[in-house]
């Protein structure tokens, strides 16, 4: 905790304040933003109207392929796709004649994305504004979480409005390489409609920020560009959560390095670890605790920077790998951890599973902190070496659901009782270094909302493979990821016992696979391997020089580039499909990230398996970003949905959502008993995880109109905050498979 006289950094790192006040100077500059490029472009778009017009009349290229390259990458075109969502404002009178001419030859489908330049319609976008500034609860600055503010935040959930703009439809199930991340993106989340926030660890990358090199930046969604920005301690393979209040905490990290990721220079008792670097600056963050409140426009303001200090607000405990799990109060539960660096946790022999010597940390905690010392959790020793990034899940029952090492348990953190479930089936590990990709399914109405996981990917090299700190005993990148995948739900409503259901296989094993809920109600799966683990290290027990490592530090390969979709109500056999999924040109093994963003798209980007920036190594430090287009970005027209509330409750009163007649193919009938509305979240994702992801499928009737418009009439989120904990989501509501974007 900070002392007094720092009021609003301390407010700040609980993570329970934004600058409200902000707002009426934020609106003032948008309105000045956008009328002033309005009237020096009329006279050119008008006459650019004119003549693309002209040219496809007299029998011209616009409609052609090469026409509409040039549309796309035209001001017109641009407009012309903001004039199709508002079709009012200022702008229609000059770009209504460019709008109808395209929209019949089905053209406004194909803008490629807005510019930077763009000025879009006013009314549309002062209407976004307006209603985006009433999206989260306005709390009092300071407020403490008392048990009163804490039921407050388990009846709301912040979300907000976007207004993303389609993609072209020949990008469906492929790639696009968008910029440069300026830093390598170890760590991302979605803060907002517009901006993805990414973590390296410290290291010697070339962008620099107040004197040392960046590990931290901001992407820009709208300009495809990234921003550095300044972080002083040092989050390598740290944990991440949303806050109730859409704030974000990056919990824990390792201690001050330097270049070649040796110890920093000033060194901790002991020099296992430093608490300073005077070449790197950065300082000791295996306690550190980081808050971002995500901003809106310039990220460069003092209130739009990352708290983050090394004597600011810290955890009980070192933590380095950590689980983490968002709880129905609004509060994080941190579990285990390392304290200082290794391959897998554990020395060997194995004489101390708990704490193996002060290199492991087996306790968990809270944040906000409940105070006392934190409780050793038993199921670390256990599971000792391979609990690094525990795979937790909150259950219905407010139990939590834990897996590391073959072993799983239900837990009752509140009263620290752990209940032993059924081990992994064929000894697969998911947890990292062998690095399965894990996700709840999506709750439905059709499941009652019964949480299953699934499990997929991973490695069942034999335990004594492993090794220990230092490094695995086996040439780990010989030996093939599995491709097994398994369901658990660990509370069925039958009254049987939990236990492991074999599925599908995946179309290839993975280590280091990462799953992404997509508002369709499928996962996409991609990145990864197809041999060995994530890490990195200098030799193996088999391979004793560095000079004769194939890959370099890396302790995986053969990269697996083409991502699948699995389909969980599909039949068993037939839920995997790669159809019409074109492969990335970008090998994204270890230390690689994806997030879900508010147009139904993934974002992607990272992979260094080096200890420091490597540009010249079999697979490098990689910056370049790119951006996936699911098989619903093959649709021409895309749901519009109107109403949607920019706040839920749980088990709040129903609300209405119209979608109009135009934003949908087919017959309205057909339509409306083919629409569902998802209440999605991201999550935090680092290491092939997405912390805090989920999908709810909220229930909903519709009633069809003469005019072909559809109202749907929608239930608030079940009456359960362990079920979507409480904070920031995305609302998308899909038609046959198709969603639109997202209110947020």
């Amino acid at each position: 905790m900070l002392a007094r006289g720092q009021d609003e950094p301390d407010r700040r790192a609980l993570g329970m304040t934004r600058p409200w006040q902000a707002a009426r100077t934020r609106e003032a500059r948008l309105q000045t933003q956008w009328r002033a490029p309005a009237r020096a472009e009329t006279s050119d778009a008008q006459a650019t109207a004119s003549r693309m017009i002209g040219k496809s009349e007299a029998g011209g290229t616009m409609c052609s392929e090469r026409g509409r390259e040039e549309l796309r990458e035209s001001r017109v075109g641009q407009k012309v796709f903001w004039l199709r969502l508002a079709r009012k404002g200022p702008w229609q009178r000059v770009f209504a004649p460019i709008w109808k001419f395209c929209y019949k030859r089905s053209l406004v489908a194909s803008v490629k994305q807005l510019s930077p330049s763009l000025s879009p319609p006013l009314t549309f976008f002062y209407s976004t504004f307006d209603s985006a500034l009433t999206l989260l609860p306005v709390l009092p600055f300071g407020f403490p979480l008392t048990t009163t503010f804490v039921m407050f935040l388990s009846s709301l959930l912040a979300l907000g409005l976007v207004a993303s703009p389609s993609v072209l439809a020949q990008k469906a199930g492929s790639f696009v390489e968008v910029g440069d991340t300026l830093v390598s993106a170890m760590m991302l989340f979605l803060g907002n409609d517009d901006k993805v926030y990414i973590l390296d660890k410290t290291e010697g990358n070339a962008e620099q920020v107040n004197g040392h090199p960046a590990w931290a930046s901001v992407w820009d969604l709208k300009t495809n560009k990234a921003t550095a920005m300044d972080m002083q301690t040092n989050p390598f393979c740290a944990a991440g959560m949303h806050l109730p209040n859409g704030s974000f905490a990056v919990f824990g990290g390792n201690g001050a390095i330097t270049t070649g990721g040796a110890i920093g220079s000033n060194q901790n008792p002991g020099g296992f670890s430093a608490n300073f670097d005077n070449t790197y600056k950065d300082y000791d963050g295996t306690k550190a605790i980081r808050i971002i409140d995500p901003c809106e426009g310039d990220v460069t303001q003092a209130n739009c920077a990352w708290y983050d200090s090394p004597n600011g607000l810290q955890m009980a405990k070192n933590r380095w790998y950590p689980g983490a799990e968002p709880l129905a109060d609004g509060s994080v539960v941190l579990i285990g951890g390392f304290t200082s660096g290794g391959y897998v946790n554990r020395n060997t022999p194995v004489v101390d599973p708990l704490y193996e010597g002060g290199a492991a940390e087996p306790t968990f905690e809270f944040y906000p902190s409940r105070g006392g010392e934190p409780q050793v959790m038993q199921f670390m020793g256990k599971t000792v070496g391979l609990n690094a990034y525990a795979h937790t899940y909150l259950l219905p029952s407010g139990k939590m659901l834990v897996q590391a090492n073959i072993s799983t348990i239900i837990w009752d953190y509140n009263n620290n009782i752990e209940t032993p479930l059924p081990p992994m089936p064929k000894n697969v590990v998911r947890v990292y270094p062998a690095s399965g990709a894990v996700a709840m399914l999506p709750l439905t109405p059709a499941n009652n909302y019964t949480p299953t996981v699934l499990f997929c990917g991973g490695s069942d090299m034999p335990d004594e493979a492993w090794g220990n700190y230092s490094n695995p005993v086996i040439d780990t990148f010989y030996y093939p990821a599995s491709p097994d995948c398994q369901r658990l739900t660990p509370e069925p409503t039958d009254g049987s016992q939990p236990a492991y259901e074999q599925d599908d296989d995946m179309p290839v094993g993975r280590t280091m696979g990462q799953f992404i809920a997509l508002p369709d109600g499928t996962l996409l799966v991609l990145n990864g391997g197809a041999n060995g683990t994530a890490g990195y290290a200098t030799n193996t027990a088999q391979t004793l020089s560095y000079s004769d490592m194939p890959y370099g530090m890396s302790l995986a390969a053969a990269p697996v580039t083409q991502p699948a979709v699995y389909n969980p109500n599909a039949p068993k056999g037939s839920r995997w499909s790669q159809v019409g999924m074109g492969s990335s040109n970008i090998p994204r093994l270890y230390h690689s990230s994806a997030i879900l963003l508010p147009d139904g798209s993934v974002f992607v980007a990272g992979s260094n398996p080096n200890v420091d920036v490597n540009l010249t190594t079999f697979f490098p430090t990689t910056y370049k970003a790119e951006i996936f287009y699911p098989s619903y970005f093959n649709a021409t027209n895309r749901p519009q949905p109107q109403n949607v509330p920019t706040k839920l409750t749980y088990g709040g009163n129903p609300f209405d959502i119209t979608i109009p007649a135009s934003s949908y193919s087919g017959s309205s009938n057909n339509a409306a008993e083919n629409t569902t509305v998802w209440l999605m979240r991201g999550g935090f994702t680092t290491h092939a995880m997405n912390m805090g992801q989920r999908a709810v499928h909220l229930n909903s009737t519709y009633t069809v109109n003469s005019d072909g418009s559809i109202v749907l009439h929608v239930a608030q989120p079940p009456p359960n905050p362990n079920l979507f904990q409480p904070g920031p989501g995305m609302v998308f509501v899909t038609i046959n498979g198709i969603p639109s974007n997202a209110t947020m």
